[in-house]
């Protein structure tokens, strides 16, 4: 009988997995790293390593608790709530360098963060989120006879000119829509337009937000859509593998592209790319002085919108969980990362998993901005992952910021996922490449398979006393 799935492989006549191997390698890695990042302090302060990992989170804490005062308050609070969230790390790194405890620390935490990837990689060893979904991957697409390319030439400094795209876009045989700094114009209905006159490729070189409003119409007739990287951030781009340092490389996928199907995100009747805002940013980005200043707005507005009467007051319902009183939340279409994540950190992994990302925070005192530390277990920081969320206030009506972009909604705003709505054509080759590289570090499995089938001297798989199989 011939190999199965993923528990043989090509790797001589023994049969061993060549996937499995690796992932026995990097999971030993990874539990050498754990077991280095606990020994390095104490070999070098003993017991003593404890009273210095405290200091270390005590510093933490108190940035955090000046970063509140310095966000959520005016005047001399502000300014002492700057002051400490500055000084209480640079107090904490002075007195480990006095010690001699900085060089001992910052090798522990590096080989956390190596034990903690290397944990995430051996649990799913370099999958791609269809293969670690199951479904389909990218199918060979065709090239298109009549693409239409919408380009705003304003959107990240100027891209559009500063890469030749108007001209290379023409030479692949594209049709080219220049948007007109001057006058508004809407981009939906160039959109619908270039459909009615038989485009068979709707593609956008600009911001997220144009790239949302260009891909409902590509989804709704159900055509291929491209991203080509030619706005100021590019988020959806990024989390596609596309290069965002050379936008050009995008047009590749009209003749050299493959097609793989991602969700979208609906706010009300509202669609987005990345992610929807409530709360205290998308009531900061309506002041009119945001758009010419940013922080000096934002500085302005927070206290209010965080601890004073223009607190949101937020409501959130998913399927069994409802919270209140939040000051901000994030709905994103497929869940994003952690921060902390140190393989991708603050991204999405996945595009096309028919879930909407929920990040609520709920801070509303000193205590609980330093209680965030703790991240999902802190009651001041919620993530949740639901098909459709329920965002509901007291006032009739809503601020949102979607990928980027200010609207006005009324409440309560039903989001919701269109699971595999979008066809997206990408580029054969691409550099960034999503890889699926686990949830968590699950280090009672990542022990398990450290320790997992050993060849015997026979040449069969044994197993360790008191092993379990995965």
């Amino acid at each position: 009988m011939g190999p199965r799935g993923g528990d043989t492989g090509a790797s001589g006549e023994t049969g061993t997995p060549t996937v499995r191997g690796g992932s026995a390698g990097r999971a030993r890695l990874a539990l050498l790293a754990l077991l280095g990042s606990i020994l390095v302090p104490l070999v070098a302060a003993g017991l003593r390593s404890v009273l210095w990992a405290l200091a270390g989170i005590a510093g933490l804490a108190l940035a955090a608790v000046g970063a509140w005062w310095a966000v959520a308050h005016t005047g001399v609070p502000r300014a002492l709530g700057a002051a400490l969230s500055l000084a209480a790390p640079v107090a904490v790194l002075a007195l480990y360098a006095t010690f001699g405890m900085l060089g001992p620390a910052l090798l522990s935490l590096a080989l956390w963060l190596l034990a903690v990837t290397a944990a995430r990689t051996a649990l799913s060893p370099g999958h791609t989120a269809s293969e670690k979904s199951g479904r389909p991957g990218p199918a060979v697409a065709e090239a298109p006879r009549t693409p239409w390319i919408l380009m705003n030439p304003r959107s990240g400094g100027g891209k559009v000119d500063r890469f030749h795209l108007v001209e290379k876009a023409r030479a692949a045989g594209c049709r080219v829509a220049l948007l007109d700094a001057g006058r508004h114009q809407d981009v939906a209905e160039l959109a619908r337009r270039a459909v009615t006159e038989g485009a068979d490729l709707l593609a956008v070189a600009g911001g997220d937000g144009t790239q949302a409003l260009v891909a409902e119409v590509a989804a709704r007739h159900d055509l291929p859509f491209v991203v080509i990287p030619a706005g100021t951030r590019n988020h959806f781009a990024l989390d596609l593998g596309l290069d965002r340092d050379d936008p050009a490389a995008a047009l590749e996928a009209l003749t050299d592209g493959v097609e793989l199907r991602v969700d979208l995100g609906y706010a009300a009747d509202r669609v987005f790319v990345n992610n929807a805002s409530f709360g205290a940013y998308a009531h900061v980005v309506t002041d009119p002085a945001y758009r010419d200043a940013k922080t000096r707005t934002t500085l302005r507005t927070l206290p209010g919108l965080l601890t004073g009467e223009d607190a949101p007051g937020l409501r959130a319902r998913t399927d069994g969980t409802y919270v209140d009183g939040l000051q901000a939340l994030l709905v994103s279409n497929n869940p994003y990362g952690r921060a902390v994540d140190a393989a991708r950190p603050g991204r999405r992994e996945r595009l096309d998993t028919g879930l909407l990302g929920v990040v609520c925070v709920r801070v509303g005192n000193t205590a609980e901005a330093a209680r965030l530390l703790r991240g999902p277990r802190s009651r001041g920081l919620v993530r949740l992952s639901a098909g459709e969320v329920v965002v509901e206030a007291d006032a009739g009506i809503l601020p949102v910021g979607i990928d980027g972009e200010h609207v006005v909604l009324p409440s309560p705003v039903v989001c919701r996922s269109a699971p595999g709505a979008l066809r997206v054509r990408l580029p054969r080759h691409r550099p960034h490449a999503p890889r699926v590289t686990g949830a968590a570090a699950d280090w009672p499995r990542v022990a398990r398979l450290a320790l997992g089938p050993r060849i015997r001297s026979d040449g069969r798989a044994g197993r360790h006393r008191g092993a379990r199989p995965l």
